[in-house]
């Protein structure tokens, strides 16, 4: 059987994630987690890593208080859940579930309310599954583009920024 253990986020993380994610066809640059680390060094984050026997296979983000302002949770305090991913060929042997179980364990340090936003294209459609199985529900402003919401009827592109937000009770 597979060891999954989770570790914090190291400099060196961030070359390999980005090579990995750019074999997948995603657009991942280094930058993307150097940013990550230092808001840990800022203490507004706690970054986690979980390795696959030894081997870099996923990550996730908390955010102490998701305070930012293009959130439907703005200023009240609740953790956020940034930029979770396994890569794809470690998917379905329990990293994402073993990473989560520790986000919301760190989430649930600062309040008892966790959120998070999913894109909306099939990209995430393995995320989505996931959330809503872990009790996740939208928080009913609708979906949100580029930082806003978009409003009905409105024009909006199914990428990276069509975001839906969820949240979780935790205790």
């Amino acid at each position: 059987m597979a060891e999954i253990t989770i570790r914090p986020l190291k400099e060196e993380d961030a070359a390999y994630f980005a090579l990995e994610e750019r074999k997948q066809g995603w657009h991942t640059e280094e930058g993307k987690f150097l940013d990550r680390m230092r808001d840990v060094r800022a203490g507004s984050c706690i970054s986690l890593v979980a390795e696959l026997d030894g081997v870099p296979a996923g990550y996730v983000n908390v955010y102490h208080e998701g305070d930012f302002a293009w959130t439907p949770f703005a200023g009240r305090g609740f953790p956020e859940i940034v930029d979770f991913a396994v890569l794809e060929k470690f998917r379905g042997r329990g990293v994402g579930s073993a990473l989560m179980d520790e986000a919301e364990r760190v989430a649930g340090a600062f309040s008892d309310t966790v959120f998070l936003g999913v894109g909306l294209h099939a990209g995430y459609g393995s995320a989505q599954r996931m959330y809503v199985k872990r009790g996740y529900i939208p928080d009913g402003s609708g979906v949100w583009f580029r930082g806003r919401v978009c409003e009905p009827y409105t024009p909006c592109e199914n990428d990276d920024d069509l975001i839906l937000y969820l949240s979780k009770k935790l205790r």
